[in-house]
C-alpha cells in the first residue's frame, strides 16, 4: 500500500509541476507573440525614418551643396535609365 501511496504521491507532484509548466510556457509564447509585435512595429518605424531620411537627402540636394545635388541628379538619372529599359522590355 504504501508503494501505491508513494506512487500516487509522486504522480500528484509530477502533474502539478506539468501544470506549473504548461502556464509558463503559455506565458512566454504570448511574450514572446508581443516582442515580435514590437520588433515589427519598429521595422516599420525605421522603414518610414529611412523614406523620410531619403527624402530629406533629396530635398536638401537640391537646395544644398553641389555634392549633394551631383548625387541627385546621379540617381534620377538611374532612375531613368531604369524606365527607359523597363519601356525597352515593354515594347519588345
Amino acid at each position: 500500500m504504501e508503494i501505491v501511496d508513494s506512487l500516487q504521491s509522486k504522480l500528484n507532484r509530477l502533474l502539478s509541476k506539468y501544470e506549473l509548466l504548461q502556464i509558463e510556457n503559455q506565458q512566454l509564447l504570448e511574450k514572446s507573440e508581443k516582442l515580435v509585435q514590437e520588433v515589427q512595429q519598429q521595422q516599420a518605424s525605421i522603414s518610414a525614418i529611412e523614406k523620410k531620411y531619403d527624402s530629406l537627402k533629396i530635398a536638401n540636394a537640391i537646395v544644398g551643396n553641389k555634392e549633394d545635388k551631383r548625387l541627385t541628379k546621379l540617381k534620377i538619372n538611374t532612375l531613368i535609365r531604369e524606365i527607359d529599359k523597363c519601356i525597352a522590355q515593354l515594347d519588345e
